[in-house]
């Protein structure tokens, strides 16, 4: 990882990726019974589940996540010391929210729900 805006878009996406693996395990189905929920072929479902995340966009892992039932939801925050603001990608909510922003208890960090 070269800059801290890589280091985050990777960790968004593998915690995106966390979310859908967990989900489609508690499916308790064959993979290709899953990949076929998910529209996506068996091989492309066996990267997901493997963790191979140079193979999925932030879009694809959003898409995927969207016809698994889940709301991503995005975050940002504020760095410390003037480093510019990081994205985040919260974890995966099966819940579906009223999509206003909130302010949470972190100073500057706002969410969508």
């Amino acid at each position: 990882m070269d800059t801290p805006a890589e280091a985050a878009r990777m960790k968004a996406r593998s915690e995106m990726m966390i979310a859908l693996k967990c989900t489609v395990a508690s499916w308790k189905v064959t993979q290709a019974v899953a990949a076929q929920r998910l529209g996506v072929t068996q091989p492309r479902l066996n990267d997901l589940l493997k963790g191979r995340l140079s193979k999925f966009s932030m879009d694809a892992l959003f898409d995927l996540a969207t016809a698994a039932g889940l709301r991503p939801a995005v975050t940002m925050q504020v760095a410390a010391s003037g480093r510019a603001a990081v994205q985040r990608i919260s974890r995966a909510r099966k819940t579906a929210g009223s999509g206003r922003t909130v302010r949470t208890k972190a100073k500057g960090a706002a969410a969508l729900v």
